[in-house]
Protein backbone atom coordinates (compact mmCIF):
# COMPACT_ATOMS: atom_id res chain seq x y z
CA UNK A 1 0.00 0.00 0.00
CA UNK A 2 3.05 2.46 0.64
CA UNK A 3 4.21 1.99 -2.77
CA UNK A 4 0.77 2.43 -4.72
CA UNK A 5 0.09 5.57 -2.38
CA UNK A 6 3.82 6.84 -3.46
CA UNK A 7 2.84 6.29 -7.23
CA UNK A 8 -0.59 7.94 -6.88
CA UNK A 9 1.30 10.95 -4.78
CA UNK A 10 3.27 11.41 -7.99
CA UNK A 11 0.95 11.24 -10.54
CA UNK A 12 1.58 7.76 -11.89
CA UNK A 13 -1.81 5.52 -12.52
CA UNK A 14 -2.82 2.31 -10.71
CA UNK A 15 -4.79 1.24 -13.28
CA UNK A 16 -3.56 -1.76 -14.77
CA UNK A 17 -4.68 -3.51 -17.99
CA UNK A 18 -6.40 -5.87 -18.47
CA UNK A 19 -3.58 -7.25 -20.71
CA UNK A 20 -1.15 -6.85 -17.78
CA UNK A 21 -3.22 -8.71 -15.03
CA UNK A 22 -2.92 -12.33 -15.82
CA UNK A 23 0.93 -11.88 -16.34
CA UNK A 24 1.37 -9.69 -13.33
CA UNK A 25 -0.40 -12.34 -10.94
CA UNK A 26 2.10 -15.15 -12.14
CA UNK A 27 4.75 -12.58 -11.63
CA UNK A 28 3.52 -12.23 -8.13
CA UNK A 29 3.25 -15.99 -7.53
CA UNK A 30 7.19 -16.45 -8.11
CA UNK A 31 8.97 -13.77 -7.27
CA UNK A 32 6.54 -12.59 -4.05
CA UNK A 33 4.69 -15.54 -2.77
CA UNK A 34 7.04 -18.13 -3.68
CA UNK A 35 10.44 -16.25 -2.79
CA UNK A 36 9.11 -15.38 0.79
CA UNK A 37 7.40 -18.84 1.52
CA UNK A 38 9.94 -21.06 0.29
CA UNK A 39 12.77 -18.84 1.79
CA UNK A 40 10.81 -17.75 5.36
CA UNK A 41 10.57 -21.74 5.56
CA UNK A 42 13.27 -22.67 4.17
CA UNK A 43 16.02 -20.33 6.69
CA UNK A 44 14.17 -21.79 9.41
CA UNK A 45 15.13 -25.24 9.24
CA UNK A 46 19.22 -24.38 7.91
CA UNK A 47 21.55 -21.78 9.60
CA UNK A 48 21.58 -18.60 7.19
CA UNK A 49 24.88 -18.49 6.27
CA UNK A 50 23.68 -22.06 3.98
CA UNK A 51 20.63 -20.20 3.33
CA UNK A 52 22.52 -17.46 1.60
CA UNK A 53 24.61 -20.00 -0.55
CA UNK A 54 21.43 -21.47 -2.23
CA UNK A 55 19.62 -18.24 -2.22
CA UNK A 56 22.32 -16.40 -4.46
CA UNK A 57 22.04 -19.04 -6.90
CA UNK A 58 19.57 -16.83 -8.04
CA UNK A 59 22.03 -15.54 -10.59
CA UNK A 60 22.65 -18.82 -12.55
CA UNK A 61 19.53 -19.74 -12.77
CA UNK A 62 18.27 -16.13 -14.27
CA UNK A 63 21.45 -16.95 -16.78
CA UNK A 64 19.94 -19.89 -17.93
CA UNK A 65 16.21 -18.96 -18.09
CA UNK A 66 16.97 -15.31 -19.88
CA UNK A 67 18.97 -17.83 -22.30
CA UNK A 68 16.16 -19.95 -22.97
CA UNK A 69 13.33 -17.71 -22.60
CA UNK A 70 14.33 -14.32 -23.39
CA UNK A 71 17.35 -15.28 -26.09
CA UNK A 72 19.81 -13.11 -24.31
CA UNK A 73 23.03 -14.25 -25.02
CA UNK A 74 25.81 -15.99 -22.44
CA UNK A 75 28.52 -13.12 -23.36
CA UNK A 76 32.11 -13.60 -22.69
CA UNK A 77 31.99 -10.65 -19.50
CA UNK A 78 28.56 -12.36 -18.51
CA UNK A 79 30.65 -15.62 -17.94
CA UNK A 80 33.98 -14.05 -16.74
CA UNK A 81 31.58 -12.11 -14.27
CA UNK A 82 29.08 -14.78 -13.17
CA UNK A 83 32.30 -17.08 -12.49
CA UNK A 84 34.01 -14.50 -10.37
CA UNK A 85 30.78 -13.42 -8.24
CA UNK A 86 29.94 -17.01 -7.42
CA UNK A 87 33.94 -17.78 -6.62
CA UNK A 88 33.49 -15.30 -4.19
CA UNK A 89 30.33 -16.01 -2.64
CA UNK A 90 32.10 -19.62 -2.35
CA UNK A 91 35.25 -18.42 -0.42
CA UNK A 92 32.93 -15.90 1.34
CA UNK A 93 30.36 -18.70 2.54
CA UNK A 94 32.36 -22.04 1.75
CA UNK A 95 32.39 -23.49 5.36
CA UNK A 96 29.28 -23.63 5.37
CA UNK A 97 28.95 -25.79 2.28
CA UNK A 98 29.94 -29.00 4.22
CA UNK A 99 26.70 -29.01 6.54
CA UNK A 100 24.02 -28.54 2.98
CA UNK A 101 23.36 -32.42 2.75
CA UNK A 102 22.39 -32.75 6.92
CA UNK A 103 19.10 -30.68 6.07
CA UNK A 104 17.80 -31.82 2.52
CA UNK A 105 14.27 -30.36 2.96
CA UNK A 106 16.07 -26.91 4.13
CA UNK A 107 17.86 -26.84 0.99
CA UNK A 108 15.59 -28.02 -1.00
CA UNK A 109 13.24 -25.21 -0.01
CA UNK A 110 16.42 -22.62 -0.17
CA UNK A 111 16.47 -23.94 -3.99
CA UNK A 112 13.01 -23.33 -4.43
CA UNK A 113 13.24 -19.64 -2.82
CA UNK A 114 16.25 -19.01 -5.44
CA UNK A 115 14.32 -20.92 -8.72
CA UNK A 116 11.16 -18.55 -7.49
CA UNK A 117 13.40 -15.17 -7.63
CA UNK A 118 15.06 -16.52 -10.54
CA UNK A 119 11.39 -17.10 -12.48
CA UNK A 120 9.99 -13.85 -11.83
CA UNK A 121 12.77 -11.84 -13.05
CA UNK A 122 12.52 -13.86 -16.47
CA UNK A 123 8.92 -13.13 -16.11
CA UNK A 124 9.18 -9.22 -15.39
CA UNK A 125 11.67 -8.73 -18.32
CA UNK A 126 9.70 -11.21 -20.90
CA UNK A 127 6.38 -8.82 -20.75
CA UNK A 128 6.29 -5.42 -21.94
CA UNK A 129 4.79 -3.41 -19.20
CA UNK A 130 2.74 -0.39 -19.59
CA UNK A 131 2.78 0.86 -16.15
CA UNK A 132 5.28 2.69 -13.95
CA UNK A 133 7.77 0.51 -12.08
CA UNK A 134 6.76 1.41 -8.78
CA UNK A 135 3.07 0.73 -9.42
CA UNK A 136 4.04 -2.77 -10.84
CA UNK A 137 5.38 -3.01 -7.77
CA UNK A 138 3.23 -2.12 -5.64
CA UNK A 139 0.67 -4.21 -6.83
CA UNK A 140 2.82 -7.69 -6.64
CA UNK A 141 2.98 -7.19 -2.90
CA UNK A 142 -1.15 -6.60 -3.07
CA UNK A 143 -1.45 -9.91 -5.10
CA UNK A 144 1.27 -11.48 -2.50
CA UNK A 145 -0.13 -10.35 0.43
CA UNK A 146 -3.50 -11.70 -0.17
CA UNK A 147 -2.77 -15.48 0.54
CA UNK A 148 -0.10 -15.00 3.00
CA UNK A 149 -1.86 -12.63 5.24
CA UNK A 150 -4.91 -14.78 6.09
CA UNK A 151 -2.10 -17.36 6.23
CA UNK A 152 -0.66 -15.80 8.85
CA UNK A 153 -3.61 -15.36 10.85
CA UNK A 154 -4.49 -18.87 10.79
CA UNK A 155 -1.05 -20.02 11.56
CA UNK A 156 0.20 -17.70 14.15
CA UNK A 157 -3.21 -16.09 15.60
CA UNK A 158 -3.68 -12.28 15.98
CA UNK A 159 -0.68 -10.04 16.79
CA UNK A 160 -0.28 -8.86 20.39
CA UNK A 161 -0.09 -5.80 21.19
CA UNK A 162 3.10 -6.99 24.06
CA UNK A 163 5.28 -7.83 20.40
CA UNK A 164 5.63 -4.08 19.53
CA UNK A 165 8.37 -3.23 21.42
CA UNK A 166 10.34 0.19 20.40
CA UNK A 167 13.41 -2.03 18.77
CA UNK A 168 10.35 -3.96 17.07
CA UNK A 169 8.61 -0.67 15.82
CA UNK A 170 12.01 0.58 14.87
CA UNK A 171 13.08 -2.78 13.01
CA UNK A 172 9.67 -2.84 11.10
CA UNK A 173 9.95 0.93 10.00
CA UNK A 174 13.64 0.19 8.99
CA UNK A 175 11.82 -3.02 6.91
CA UNK A 176 9.07 -1.53 5.30
CA UNK A 177 10.63 1.91 3.74
CA UNK A 178 14.10 -0.08 2.82
CA UNK A 179 13.86 -3.29 1.97
CA UNK A 180 10.15 -3.66 1.17
CA UNK A 181 9.37 -0.04 -0.82
CA UNK A 182 12.72 1.05 -1.81
CA UNK A 183 14.77 -2.18 -3.17
CA UNK A 184 11.66 -3.90 -4.51
CA UNK A 185 11.24 -0.91 -6.53
CA UNK A 186 14.85 -0.39 -7.38
CA UNK A 187 15.50 -3.93 -8.21
CA UNK A 188 12.43 -4.21 -10.47
CA UNK A 189 13.36 -0.99 -12.02
CA UNK A 190 17.47 -2.79 -12.82
CA UNK A 191 15.24 -5.24 -14.47
CA UNK A 192 13.36 -3.27 -16.75
CA UNK A 193 16.84 -1.33 -17.60
CA UNK A 194 19.09 -4.19 -18.27
CA UNK A 195 19.72 -7.83 -19.27
CA UNK A 196 18.40 -10.18 -16.99
CA UNK A 197 21.61 -12.21 -16.20
CA UNK A 198 23.25 -8.48 -15.86
CA UNK A 199 20.18 -7.53 -13.00
CA UNK A 200 20.85 -10.98 -11.50
CA UNK A 201 24.66 -10.99 -11.23
CA UNK A 202 24.40 -7.40 -9.28
CA UNK A 203 22.57 -9.12 -6.31
CA UNK A 204 25.59 -11.03 -5.87
CA UNK A 205 26.61 -8.05 -3.52
CA UNK A 206 24.43 -8.51 -1.31
CA UNK A 207 25.95 -11.24 0.99
CA UNK A 208 29.28 -9.31 1.39
CA UNK A 209 27.25 -6.39 2.22
CA UNK A 210 25.63 -8.11 4.97
CA UNK A 211 29.28 -9.59 5.92
CA UNK A 212 30.27 -5.91 6.76
CA UNK A 213 27.33 -4.53 7.98
CA UNK A 214 27.71 -7.39 10.59
CA UNK A 215 30.97 -6.48 11.15
CA UNK A 216 30.52 -2.68 11.34
CA UNK A 217 26.94 -2.69 13.58
CA UNK A 218 27.70 -6.14 15.27
CA UNK A 219 31.22 -6.05 16.03
CA UNK A 220 31.62 -9.48 14.03
CA UNK A 221 35.15 -10.18 13.18
CA UNK A 222 36.23 -10.28 9.01
CA UNK A 223 39.65 -11.21 7.55
CA UNK A 224 41.06 -12.30 4.59
CA UNK A 225 38.39 -14.17 3.57
CA UNK A 226 35.48 -11.41 3.94
CA UNK A 227 38.31 -9.38 1.69
CA UNK A 228 39.16 -11.62 -1.04
CA UNK A 229 35.23 -12.41 -1.63
CA UNK A 230 34.35 -8.47 -1.14
CA UNK A 231 37.23 -7.89 -4.17
CA UNK A 232 35.57 -10.98 -6.53
CA UNK A 233 32.23 -9.66 -6.35
CA UNK A 234 33.53 -6.34 -7.19
CA UNK A 235 35.55 -7.33 -9.87
CA UNK A 236 32.66 -9.39 -11.25
CA UNK A 237 30.09 -6.51 -11.21
CA UNK A 238 32.78 -4.44 -13.24
CA UNK A 239 33.51 -7.34 -15.21
CA UNK A 240 29.85 -7.39 -16.27
CA UNK A 241 28.51 -3.48 -15.87
CA UNK A 242 31.27 -0.86 -16.50
CA UNK A 243 33.35 -3.24 -18.99
CA UNK A 244 31.23 -3.11 -21.86
CA UNK A 245 29.84 0.33 -21.32
CA UNK A 246 33.34 1.21 -21.61
CA UNK A 247 33.81 -1.09 -24.83
CA UNK A 248 30.66 0.72 -26.18
CA UNK A 249 31.81 4.61 -25.46
CA UNK A 250 35.01 3.55 -27.08
CA UNK A 251 33.49 2.01 -30.28
CA UNK A 252 31.52 5.08 -30.51
CA UNK A 253 34.54 7.32 -30.42
CA UNK A 254 36.08 4.83 -33.16
CA UNK A 255 32.46 5.50 -35.33
CA UNK A 256 33.21 9.37 -35.04
CA UNK A 257 36.66 9.58 -35.55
Amino acid sequence: MGLLTIARLTGRSLYLPPGERGPLALVALVNVIGWHLFSGYGISLIPAGRAAIIAFTMPLWVALLSRLFLGESLTFPKIIGLALGMTGLGILIGPELRGLGAAPLGTALMLGAALSWAAGTVLIKRHRWTVSTVTLTGWQLVIGALPIVPGALLIDGLPQASWFTLPVVLALAYVLLLPILFCQWGYFQLVRLFPAGVAAISMLAIPVIGVFSSALILGEATGSRELISLALVCLALGVVVVWPALRERQAARSRRN
